[in-house]
């Protein structure tokens, strides 16, 4: 089977990245392998994945593999300084799940959007009463070099359609992956 709108896809891979600043070019350096033991699973056609990731695995059947760059403009773009904000501290309390060194500069916080979806925010200084947290993507900014393999392609189920994400592969919802 080839890969297709509506079909769940599971790769392996190992991502990595590069930023290219003032003719500078760093060297990629790896951020991500999902193996054989882990692989990564998504609905092709609604995976909220880059566009031209899809465009590049597409057709694509298991046991091919692929090697590609998205750059900054085909991957998450650039960081958007709208969403680096501070917040009170005082809403990451134990009582809402939070431990103190959650809070550690560097750290990303689990956190839920207003519609109840998982995102993360990067800590990215402590101001005393307030942290200031970056809720960009964590690759923006980054040119993407993704190497991996095919690992599964099957049919989504109706479910899985109607609600735009799979379920069940190794217990991950894949909604905002």
């Amino acid at each position: 089977m080839e890969i297709a709108t509506n079909t769940v896809v599971g790769i392996t891979f190992e991502l990595k990245v590069s930023k290219d600043e003032e003719a500078i070019e760093s060297v990629p350096f790896s951020v991500e392998v999902r193996d054989q033991e882990d692989p990564f699973y998504f609905l092709f056609g609604n995976s909220g994945l880059p566009e031209k990731f899809e465009a590049e695995i597409a057709g694509k059947k298991v046991g091919e593999t692929f090697s590609f760059v998205l750059l900054v403009t085909e991957a998450y773009g650039e960081a958007q300084e709208d969403l680096i904000m501070s917040m009170p501290k005082n809403q990451f309390s134990n009582e809402n799940g939070f431990e103190p060194e959650m809070l550690e500069e560097g750290n990303f916080l689990p956190l839920m959007d207003e519609n109840g979806y998982p995102m993360q925010a990067k800590v990215l200084k402590d101001l005393g009463e307030e942290v200031l947290l970056d809720f960009n993507h964590p690759l923006v900014g980054f040119d993407l070099h993704f190497e991996g393999e095919i690992f599964e392609v099957r049919e989504a189920s109706p479910e899985e359609i109607e609600h735009g994400h799979i379920h069940g592969e190794h217990g991950v919802d894949h909604d905002n992956d």
